[in-house]
């Protein structure tokens, strides 16, 4: 078969010369031009007339006369065989054009090229086919043979080539009549609808198709894709494995451009998937056309990336095989050289083109299936040339555009090429001699049919031996079982299945692109995901060896909003995507010691929270010490008290004969001393560390002494009410304060206590406590009250006693004053309930360290009012004015005091 012929002017299609860099539109109409292209008089610029071409960029073509006979050879390539394996294989493309488009050829054509790489799938297949021919055990005696054909977008092109190649005759027959057909299987790296368009025709046939484009689960489909095995692994791994990269480098911020179609779609369900469990979110989604009709008519009108794109630092670019020209051309326009590409396969763009920034992928991620390397296929391509493949016309055009070849007039062969030329020597944008995913699968495609087809002639030999002189004859349908079963390692040791429900996820090489500088496009390994090892262990990088893109100096950051560092809580914003949220201070006691935490964590009691809130301390234990300043101030001053107190008392003693002793009931006085002395000692109590003891005698000790002195200062009142009113030497007062009557308050009153403290004692009694509130960072050991009703009921009654006092105290001020302490007492409770009143309401107001200490400084304020206010006066005429302290100064000072005076202090007395 010659070139595609025209269905409608029956004129001989030209293949378009990849050197050119141009498409080839032939207009059959246009006789004249054609002839001039015929005749070789330079390039002819041919545009379409139908109004789906207005606006759109001019498309021309160029040619020589001497490359016509090359261009008339036939696109078929075949190799003879006891075999046949067939291949349709993507190398050009046109597609017909005539306002809309046509399944049947029409009136203009565009002729467009594929990714010169391509051919790479080719050589992959013939490799694969002479390594077998050439292998002693595997098919002896059974030599392959190839035929293959460029893969046309169009249904009657793929149906006419899939015929021919199953009749094995030059033309599309309605019978066959030369022979039966050698050839078993077809190999296609096409698409889910071109697979849907020629399924129904192989079925017919029962015709095994390997598929060695990317893993399509519609094609899993038995029931409708029944002769179809896929080859490539499964990719249901992949959103996973592009996930944990994005959370290795913390990105939470990414964009996203997917191809259209059902790979597409739900590759994005997938990704979307594993980016809400992982805490990423979608910046942007961008879905593009992945038809190649699409990429020519509407590329001016993609633009991705503009000013209303939510800006990001990373991108997943996700698309398959069968659309990679299409989508780099229309991402090729908005990229820039600071963003980090992360895509699905080795990119295999052609840097060549004029609107390609080739700095642009620079630093790029891909995700490429794991695979061992295959010895001898870079030997192969350096070896292979048009004089050892003379049938091959592909490979002629190859050597002709690019070693600088002329072609012979006689016998159309190539002359005066360069010396040793070999596809090695292209750059990698013309001819990457490192075998690609899809090559690789084409290579275990060919295995797999090598494996089942010796595993079938096996098996016949077994159920027949074939005689001599015999031939093994079967047909392609037989192979299937076998086919489905096939299980064998590749020359590299990697495993092959066809069966899709065997299929294991497919482990990743992470590549990383370097093309700088420019036209370098080196893929360096630098990690790997394997889905099937445990969490934590999945991802493996070697960052030393990444080269980040253009622009960026370190590793690069992709979130919508700073990190919230430890300390701080993420608060969401509302309408935005979780990944935008602000930062808020945690409370006090409160810490995140991680970054991006939602909740701020308490800190358990016996610890606190640090400044920066973001570890917990341990609190230290504390109290109120003697060795603390405060402790110290508080122990000293109470003992220093009790020895003036006992000094006050030792004085009094002394003096016990002189008037001013005797004058105020000096016993009365003693026990009066005697109390504030233990209440000053009672204080230092409340100092250490405390434990249930001391617990327990603070509060007994404190109310009992206490209510004994203010009950004592009630006695001393009454006794100079009493001693005022007493007149006349035959009334009952008079017998009340000569039997010492007054005297019994004491006793009656400590005993009313001390009911009081028994009940709370019994009750709810005080006991060793913890306040880790009070102060930041401590412990503080305190004596739990117990009943605070028990506790107020002994300070409400003290205070009671205390009220009593000053009242009548108060009343008895203004008495004559020779000897006479009214005054004294009254100004003595008036500080004590004063001390009191003013304790109630600040004791409740603090905590910890600083309730004890107010408790000790109450006690000692109250005390040191009661002695001030009594017996200051008394010991200033003790020491200071002791001739006051005398009968002779006492009978001065009454002469003008009067008899009433006179006689009252005789009966102190």
């Amino acid at each position: 078969m010659g070139f595609p012929e025209n269905s409608v002017t029956g004129k001989t299609e030209s293949l378009w010369s990849p050197q050119l860099q141009c498409v080839h539109i032939i207009t059959p109409q246009d006789d004249q031009a054609h002839q001039l292209h015929q005749a070789g008089s330079g390039p002819s610029d041919l545009t379409v007339d139908s109004p789906d071409a207005v606006n759109q960029p001019s498309l021309s073509v160029g040619s020589s006369a001497n490359d016509d006979c090359l261009l008339q050879r036939s696109t078929r390539v075949h190799r003879d065989g006891d075999v046949l394996l067939g291949g349709f294989f993507a190398l050009y493309t046109y597609i017909y054009i005539n306002n809309n488009v046509d399944i049947k050829p029409s009136r203009d054509i565009f002729l467009l090229q594929f990714i010169p790489n391509n051919y790479q799938t080719v050589l992959a297949f013939i490799f694969a086919i002479e390594e077998i021919n050439a292998n002693p055990h595997l098919l002896t005696n059974v030599s392959l043979g190839y035929e293959f054909h460029n893969f046309l977008h169009g249904h009657w092109r793929i149906l006419q080539n899939f015929l021919i190649l199953y009749a094995g005759q030059d033309e599309i027959p309605n019978f066959n009549c030369k022979r039966e057909s050698k050839s078993i299987a077809l190999f296609t790296g096409t698409s889910w609808e071109t697979a849907a368009q020629i399924g129904a025709l192989m079925e017919l046939y029962k015709f095994p198709q390997l598929n060695f484009g990317s893993f399509d689960p519609v094609l899993s489909d038995s029931g409708q894709f029944p002769s179809l095995y896929q080859v490539a692994p499964k990719d249901t791994s992949l959103a996973l494995g592009m996930v944990s990269l994005l959370t290795h480098f913390s990105w939470t911020w990414v964009g996203l451009i997917i191809t259209e179609g059902q790979k597409g779609l739900q590759f994005l369900s997938n990704l979307k998937g594993e980016m809400d469990r992982n805490r990423v979110c979608v910046a942007f989604v961008k879905i593009i056309s992945n038809t190649i009709l699409s990429a020519i008519l509407h590329h001016q009108q993609h633009n991705f990336l503009t000013r209303e794109t939510p800006p990001v630092n990373v991108v997943i670019i996700y698309y398959d095989s069968d659309s990679v020209n299409s989508i780099n051309y229309n991402i090729e326009k908005p990229l820039v050289t600071w963003r980090v590409w992360v895509t699905n396969s080795q990119l295999q763009a052609d840097m060549s083109g004029k609107n390609f920034i080739l700095g642009s992928f620079h630093g790029a991620f891909t995700f490429s299936h794991h695979r061992e390397e295959i010895s001898g296929f870079k030997n192969f391509i350096r070896t292979a040339t048009p004089s050892k493949y003379p049938e091959d016309t592909y490979l002629a055009l190859h050597w002709f555009n690019y070693f600088d070849c002329s072609v012979s007039d006689s016998d159309c062969a190539l002359m005066d090429c360069m010396p040793n030329a070999s596809l090695a020597w292209l750059p990698a944008n013309r001819f990457d001699p490192a075998m690609s995913e899809e090559s690789y699968n084409v290579y275990n495609a060919v295995y797999a049919v090598a494996h089942a087809l010796q595993e079938m002639l096996l098996q016949q030999v077994q159920m027949q031996p074939v005689g001599r002189g015999e031939q093994m004859s079967f047909s392609s349908w037989q192979l299937h079982p076998f086919l489905k079963n096939v299980h064998f390692n590749n020359p590299a040791g990697d495993q092959v299945k066809l069966d899709d429900r065997r299929k294991p996820d497919a482990q990743y090489d992470i590549v990383n692109l370097w093309n700088f500088p420019e036209g370098l496009r080196l893929k360096v390994k630098v990690g790997n995901f394997s889905p099937h090892a445990p969490q934590g262990q999945r991802l493996s990088l070697s960052e030393d060896l990444i080269e980040w893109a253009m622009e960026i100096p370190e590793t690069p950051h992709s979130v919508c909003s700073e990190s919230c560092s430890p300390g701080f809580r993420k608060t969401p914003q509302e309408g935005k995507a979780s990944c935008c949220f602000g930062c808020t201070p945690c409370p006090e006691n409160e810490i995140t010691n991680d970054t991006d935490m939602e909740m701020c964590v308490k800190c358990p009691d016996h610890q606190y929270a640090n400044v920066q809130r973001n570890y917990c301390f341990q609190k230290s234990i504390t109290f109120l010490d003697y060795e603390d300043p405060l402790g110290k101030a508080l122990a000293g001053s109470a003992l220093s008290l009790t020895v003036l107190t006992a000094a006050v008392l030792g004085l009094f003693v002394k003096h016990r004969d002189t008037p001013i002793v005797k004058a105020n009931n000096r016993a009365l006085s003693y026990t009066l001393l005697i109390s504030l002395t233990f209440c000053f000692l009672c204080s230092l109590l409340f100092i250490g560390r405390p434990n249930t003891a001391t617990c327990i005698l603070r509060q007994t000790t404190f109310g009992v002494v206490f209510t004994v002195a203010v009950s004592t200062v009630l006695a001393k009142t009454i006794t100079v009410v009493l001693a005022f009113k007493v007149t006349a030497p035959g009334r009952r007062m008079r017998q009340w304060l000569v039997s010492g009557a007054p005297n019994s308050i004491i006793p009656i009153c400590s005993l009313i206590q001390l009911t009081l403290c028994g009940v709370w004692m019994g009750t709810n009694p005080p006991f060793v406590d913890t306040d880790a509130h009070s102060e930041h960072g401590h412990i503080i050991i305190v004596c739990n009250k117990g009943s605070l009703t028990a506790f107020y009921c002994v300070l409400g009654y003290l205070g009671s006693l205390a009220l009593v006092s000053f009242t009548v105290a108060f009343l008895a001020r203004n008495l004559p004053d020779t000897f006479n302490e009214a005054k004294f007492l009254t100004f003595s409770m008036l500080v004590f309930c004063s001390v009191w009143v003013t304790f109630l309401p600040v004791y409740h107001s603090t905590k910890g360290k600083v309730m004890v200490a107010m408790e000790v400084f109450s006690i000692l304020a109250s005390s040191t009012g009661l002695l001030g206010c009594i017996f200051a006066p008394k010991c200033y005429i003790i020491l200071l004015r002791p001739e006051r302290n005398s009968l002779h100064g006492f009978r001065d000072k009454t002469r003008s005091g009067g008899k009433k005076s006179y006689q009252v202090q005789n009966r102190f007395a």
